[in-house]
């Protein structure tokens, strides 16, 4: 019998009578896993960790990944690598993740929707991130800005509004994917608006960028991070942010909300999980690795310049967090009238 079994029975002593042979067994086997799992905590890692990110490389959860992953890597003193795997709104680096080993050494770095959201949205998931994934930590908040391409014919959003009114159909707009935030996003907009625009869905908001840029896509609910380089190019134009004040890294820039369509927000955020099954010692020990990486001034640095709101806390916060966005999200998109993607 190890220890932790013994320190449980010493204070329990009543349990071999009480409860017989069988109920000591299964209370050994608790005790063997809580044991695997703190000792995990303490030895991890020993090996290469792999950080799965479910957008291409180039955007704004790609960023946040790296650069934590970058951080942690020089912690430990071993190789954090990122692997990217782009496509159907995150949910092929989650199913990968879900169905990996809980060791910690797999895990996933992904936007809302990969982390519960586009159970709103979608009628069927290779996972379910509220079952299948076990909760580390929220890491960033991100706004969104409204982008349009030179030519288009509008300054502000009431002008895109009027322009949308008057081509039902006849702008079409970019995402990172079907259901992701930035489609989300743009169908809120749509439905609060009433208005009608296509939607073209891209393996990530990167590639989405690059249409704009070249004029194949009208316009684009893009992240804060991946915009900012292109602002002052002349290449996009800025209209308006999606969040409820305007950003310290735009002031210029005014919200939705103020210029034009008065309630209208939408914030994202991004957070890292590993497969369900985690031991929670291990769950915590990994958390607060992430977190103090998170804080290094380097990496709030480039991520604060970037656009990005730091957030950080425990498993069990970013847990009831994931929760309450999943009912917020289904709330949404049941009064926006979105409908379900297949």
């Amino acid at each position: 019998m190890n220890e932790c079994c013994k320190r449980v029975l010493h204070r329990f002593p009543l349990v071999p009578s009480l409860l017989g042979a069988a109920a000591v067994a299964a209370v050994a086997a608790v005790a063997a896993v809580a044991s695997v799992g703190t000792a995990a905590a303490q030895q991890y890692p020993v090996k290469p960790v792999r950080v799965v990110i479910g957008f291409a490389a180039g955007g704004s959860v790609d960023l946040v990944g790296r650069t934590v992953s970058q951080a942690l890597g020089n912690a430990y003193g071993r190789p954090v690598v990122v692997d990217n795997r782009p496509g159907a709104a995150s949910h092929i680096a989650g199913a990968l993740v879900a169905s990996s080993i809980p060791d910690g050494y797999t895990l996933l770095v992904s936007s809302q929707g990969g982390l519960g959201t586009n159970l709103a949205l979608y009628t069927k998931m290779p996972y379910n991130p509220l079952k299948d994934l076990t909760p580390v930590t929220l890491l960033v908040f991100q706004p969104q800005i409204v982008l349009v391409n030179p030519k288009v014919e509008a300054r502000n959003i009431k002008e895109l509004i009027a322009l949308a009114k008057a081509k039902p159909g006849g702008l079409n707009y970019g995402s990172a994917g079907s259901g992701g935030v930035l489609h989300l996003a743009a169908e809120l907009f749509s439905s609060m608006t009433g208005t009608k625009m296509t939607h073209i869905a891209y393996k990530g908001g990167a590639p989405a960028l690059v249409d704009l840029i070249g004029g194949q896509i009208d316009l684009t609910f893009q992240p804060l991070p991946e915009a900012l380089p292109h602002l002052k190019s002349g290449r996009v134009r800025p209209l308006a942010m999606t969040s409820a004040k305007r950003s310290a890294s735009a002031p210029d820039i005014p919200t939705v909300s103020e210029s034009g369509l008065p309630g209208f927000t939408f914030t994202s955020w991004m957070g890292t999980a590993g497969p369900a099954g985690m031991p929670a010692a291990l769950t915590a020990q990994i958390s607060a690795d992430w977190n103090k990486a998170l804080n290094t001034p380097e990496v709030r640095q480039r991520l604060v310049e970037a656009g990005l709101d730091i957030a950080g806390g425990t498993p069990e916060q970013f847990a009831a967090h994931m929760r309450s966005e999943v009912e917020s999200m289904t709330r949404l998109v049941k009064e926006a009238g979105i409908p379900p993607v297949e």
